[in-house]
């Protein structure tokens, strides 16, 4: 028995020792490749959840385009899920507009971006047309943000991940491969579409969209060490004639005619090929983001069998989840490359903070934005060195070549009429970081505005303005409170009024948002009227010589139609001295102030309020520079103001007090329906008593349509005053000015 027991033990022991000595066989390395194809990429997001729950690890990725930044994400830590949250949550409309928000603009770029309708390059008097719709700074500071846990990563192999993708050279046509370097700078080369985005230089080369040269990067994956490659496609086939309708799906076609051939034999040694079925979307089909992933998982799903082989059952497959990390950044150096005709303290003031400073993300978007609002710069990047514990700040930035620009705009009002505005700016004139521009408004009224300004950033800055506005309506306003309209026993007077303005003014940011200037002024006025040709038609020309403050605020997020923010200004003038045409002249100054907050309330419901106030100071002043409300839809000038309910120039006086409300949904989108009210108190040397306070002597309402266009906005309102027998409908179309 003893020996039969040894014999089995013997043998067992055998048994385990040949079992031990057999291989075990190595796990295969999955690489993961995903093709190009703009918002058809979603798909790739779909596919990336059906491996995670096949309990598949990825171990290379490689993508272009769409393809590239899933793949940069993934690789960087994030889960399927993750991904699609930040693509659901991603405004696709602002990414390829490269919106910059109103609140980031200074009060001479809002001017700018809400004045003209067209903007086109000149260069040596020949007109040219922007290089992209996009210079991609919308979509660099995202991807800055969200690759933030890997931002000191400089070889894309030391990802959670190791990663590539790919860029085309746009002067030689060859692919490169980007492995290396800043990855927000690498992934939005990659996926920088041609003619939507700008090119984007690295290590000297100008780079495009990499799906022109090489849209499935398979034998690059393969080289890094992969033996098995699962690839997603999701780029087009060759389309008929009858399917080419638009601009995009031309120059997608121009693209896949080289990569048809190729793809057919990338397919080919493809160990899992998936094709989602996309065809019936487009590359910029952003609102169908949640089909298009559906897609994806169909075709994952239709190979899944294949799939879970690659799975690895000797180990627990976990799924990436990057958690959030504090976005705060210790700011030490802030390092700027040499520029030729903007300062340090230019860019440092634009920024808005400063090195050895504490900051977050947000602050970090906000002074890029500000940067990019000024139109100085072709192209910005920046990345973050670890310097111990915190971050130096590396900003690259291009200077924009292009420094004349001819610019168009449009408008029609009730009072200037129409009027097509011509402008020329030229920046760079005289000295660094300035700016000059004319524009012409030629139409039923000639105007004309001259600047010159030097932006200093936080320092004092400089500048000079001179402006001349016209017009010519029958008013109900004589400036001399009703003594003329009463003596001619007429109602109306025809009045031609002219205003000759130049300034010259020094203003700095106190804070932020905030602007604070001062200047001298000299102003012609001239006032005129065909309605008393017979006796004397001139009412008014005179020179006035004056001094002015104003402390201004505006973070409304849209002029027109505001749906959040508030504004504030006040001013003060002082009137020194004049020619004295009407030898009634003694000096006198105006204070006015003004104040609006805008909130939304219900979804696109929004709610504004308005306030604001005026007052001469100066028993002796002139009427000509009294108050006058009326009328809706122009820029106003001087003391001509909005009034619902009132025609133009309808009730004056020399102190006034107003307050507003209009109520605005946007039933659709750039549509909108709304109603307004306005209440005053006008008259002379209202605040000398409780006038002010009373219950308000003139009101009026306003029901009407506007459209956000190119142009600026399209308005109809009916507006109407319980004082008065008649309403009034106002029509009026493009910016103000």
């Amino acid at each position: 028995m003893k020996n039969i027991s040894a014999f089995v033990f013997f043998i067992l022991i055998f048994s385990l020792s040949t079992f031990s000595q057999e291989p075990i066989k190595p796990r295969l390395k999955v690489g993961l490749v995903l093709s190009g194809g703009g918002a058809k990429g979603f798909a790739h997001i779909g596919v990336l959840k059906v491996l995670e729950q096949a309990g598949v690890k990825i171990d290379y990725i490689g993508g272009t385009s769409i393809g590239g930044v899933v793949g940069g994400l993934y690789a960087s830590g994030y889960n399927a899920t993750q991904i699609d949250s930040i693509f659901k949550d991603t405004d696709f409309k602002n990414l390829i507009t490269d919106f910059i928000p109103r609140s980031s603009k200074t009060f001479y770029e809002k001017r700018n971006d809400e004045l003209y309708a067209l903007t086109l390059p000149v260069n040596k008097f020949k007109v040219g047309i922007p290089v992209a719709l996009s210079k991609g700074m919308y979509n660099f500071n995202l991807l800055s943000r969200l690759t933030n846990n890997v931002r000191h990563v400089r070889d894309f192999n030391k990802l959670p991940i190791p990663f590539l993708c790919i860029a085309t050279d746009i002067e030689t046509g060859e692919q490169v491969i980007l492995d290396k370097g800043c990855l927000p700078q690498a992934l939005l080369a990659s996926s920088a579409f041609p003619s939507l985005f700008s090119p984007v230089e690295i290590d000297g080369k100008l780079l495009v969209d990499g799906g022109v040269s090489n849209n499935y990067p398979i034998d690059e994956i393969r080289k890094l060490g992969a033996d098995v490659i699962i690839g997603v496609d999701v780029q087009d086939d060759l389309k008929d004639r009858n399917s080419l309708n638009d601009a995009t799906k031309i120059l997608v076609q121009i693209t896949n005619l080289q990569m048809i051939q190729k793809m057919r034999m990338n397919r080919a040694t493809t160990d899992i090929y998936i094709k989602p079925e996309v065809n019936a979307f487009g590359i910029i089909s952003f609102d169908d983001t949640q089909e298009i992933i559906k897609k994806g998982e169909e075709a994952a799903f239709s190979v899944f069998e294949k799939i879970k082989l690659l799975a690895d059952s000797t180990t627990t497959f976990k799924i990436n989840n990057l958690k959030k990390e504090s976005d705060t950044l210790h700011i030490n150096n802030i390092n700027i490359n040499k520029l030729d005709n903007y300062t340090r303290s230019y860019v440092i003031g634009k920024l808005g903070f400063k090195a050895n400073n504490t900051i977050v993300y947000d602050d970090l978007k906000i002074g890029i934005d500000n940067l990019s609002a000024t139109q100085n710069f072709k192209k910005i990047t920046y990345s973050f060195d670890k310097n111990d514990t915190f971050d130096d700040l590396n900003i690259t930035l291009t200077e924009n070549p292009q420094r004349t620009f001819l610019k168009f705009g449009f408008h029609y009002d009730g009072l200037f009429k129409s009027s097509v505005l011509v402008n020329l700016t030229q920046k760079k004139v005289l000295l660094k970081n300035d700016v000059a521009l004319l524009d012409v408004g030629l139409g039923d009224n000639f105007r004309y505005n001259f600047e010159y300004y030097i932006d200093n950033g936080f320092h004092w800055s400089f500048g000079l303005k001179s402006k001349y506005n016209r017009f010519t309506k029958n008013v109900s306003t004589d400036f001399n409170n009703g003594l003329l309209l009463t003596q001619l026993g007429i109602k109306t007077l025809n009045l031609d009024y002219s205003d000759f303005t130049n300034q010259a003014y020094i203003q700095t940011v106190p804070f932020q948002k905030f602007i604070l200037g001062i200047g001298v002024e000299f102003k012609n006025l001239k006032i005129s009227s065909e309605t008393i040709s017979n006796t004397n038609p001139i009412l008014e020309n005179g020179n006035y010589w004056s001094g002015f403050g104003s402390l201004k605020y505006d973070s409304f997020d849209n002029k027109y139609f505001p749906k959040r923010g508030w504004t504030f200004s006040s001013d003060f003038q002082t009137y020194l001295h004049s020619s004295d045409f009407t030898n009634q002249f003694q000096p006198f100054s105006i204070v006015k102030s003004d104040f609006g907050v805008v909130k939304t309330f219900y979804k696109k419901a929004t709610i504004k309020f308005q306030s604001e106030a005026g007052v001469k100071i100066g028993k002796g002043s002139v009427p000509f520079f009294d108050f006058v409300l009326g009328g809706y839809g122009f820029n106003p000038t001087n003391n001509i103001k909005q009034f619902y309910g009132y025609d133009f120039l309808s009730i004056a006086g020399n102190s006034y007090i107003k307050t507003s409300f209009t109520l605005d949904y946007e039933f659709y989108k750039k549509n909108h329906l709304n109603f307004s009210g306005n209440y005053a108190q006008i008259n002379d040397e209202l605040f000398e008593n409780t006038e002010w306070i009373s219950k308000p002597k003139y009101s009026g309402y306003a029901v009407g349509y506007g459209l956000e266009t190119i142009v600026g906005p399209v308005e109809v309102k009916y507006t109407w005053s319980p004082e008065l027998s008649k309403g009034y409908t106002l029509f009026t179309i493009g910016f103000w000015f």
